[in-house]
């Protein structure tokens, strides 16, 4: 079979897979395939890298543009948006489905579904919720956003689902990117918080491996609150269900920037957001939950 002959799947056979980019996740995806049974053409900047992988069992290839040839599912998993644009040059798009899981931004996702169907291309992105470890581990937790062509999607759910879950977030080809963005804001929120809670006892005689419990528990205790401030934004009345009004919450906060500097810690985590909440109380939303910083942020 010549490097641009596309491999045709018989009856009871598993999907082709083309995976452009071996990188640690593109490594992670290439062998869960792999270890399923998926025939798959492989190809990666670095040679070395295919060459690896070809003694795993995959068909490596000297450019992305034969790779693109072999099989109808092409998947991308490279460094940048950019770097899409520089493997796929010269490739032939025709009658191809390109499912896209390099991190890009929304706007970027979009930009390449139209430059994807301008090039005869059915388009899916999709953001990975996971670290390199987790794919192919069913019990991992892994899963993958999808957006974009549902008929792609459901042409190749049971394949995309071999790495990881797929949970599919709508026809916009930038809402993948876009959740996968959204959570992990949150997520780095999060681990600003745990970095001042530690700071603040860095200097004391207090383990931080037996505080770590404590806060773990406590971020859990507190997550189920994002569900009251979803409802809120949903009804527009940010005083439902309200325990703890901005007014109380913003008197309050003196006294966490004072012991912030009684432990020699920086509050420059903090004093950005209690700035948002005192210029929401300004505003006149005192009754309200937190949930108005939402909209002093989507201005």
């Amino acid at each position: 079979m010549t490097d641009n002959a596309v491999e045709t799947p018989r009856a009871g056979t598993r999907t082709p897979v083309t995976l452009l980019g071996l990188g640690s996740m593109g490594t992670a995806l290439a062998r869960a395939w792999l270890a399923a049974g998926h025939p798959l053409t492989v190809w990666n900047r670095t040679p070395a890298r295919a060459a690896l992988l070809a003694a795993e069992g995959a068909r490596a290839v000297d450019s992305a543009a034969a790779a693109v040839a072999a099989t109808p599912l092409v998947v991308l998993c490279l460094l940048d948006d950019a770097s899409v644009d520089e493997a796929l040059a010269d490739a032939d798009l025709t009658g191809r489905d390109l499912v896209n899981l390099t991190t890009t931004t929304p706007a970027q996702a979009r930009a390449r579904a139209e430059w994807a169907r301008a090039r005869g291309a059915r388009y899916l992105d999709g953001g990975i919720m996971a670290v390199p470890p987790m794919v192919g581990d069913p019990g991992s937790g892994a899963y993958v956003f999808y957006s974009g062509s549902d008929a792609v999607f459901q042409r190749y759910r049971e394949t995309l689902a071999v790495p990881a879950a797929t949970t599919y977030v709508g026809a916009d080809p930038g809402f993948a990117a876009l959740h996968d963005v959204a959570l992990l804001s949150a997520m780095y929120g999060m681990f600003a918080g745990a970095a001042h809670a530690f700071a603040l006892i860095r200097r004391e005689d207090i383990d931080p491996v037996s505080f770590a419990p404590l806060l773990a528990d406590w971020l859990a205790a507190m997550a189920p609150a994002v569900h009251q401030t979803a409802a809120q934004l949903r009804s527009g009345d940010y005083t439902q269900g309200v325990v703890s009004p901005l007014a109380m919450q913003v008197a309050g906060t003196p006294t966490f920037l004072s012991t912030a500097e009684q432990q020699g810690v920086s509050p420059e985590l903090l004093t950005p957001y209690f700035a948002l909440l005192r210029r929401r109380l300004e505003e006149g939303g005192g009754a309200e939950d937190l949930t108005g910083v939402v909209d002093l942020l989507a201005r």
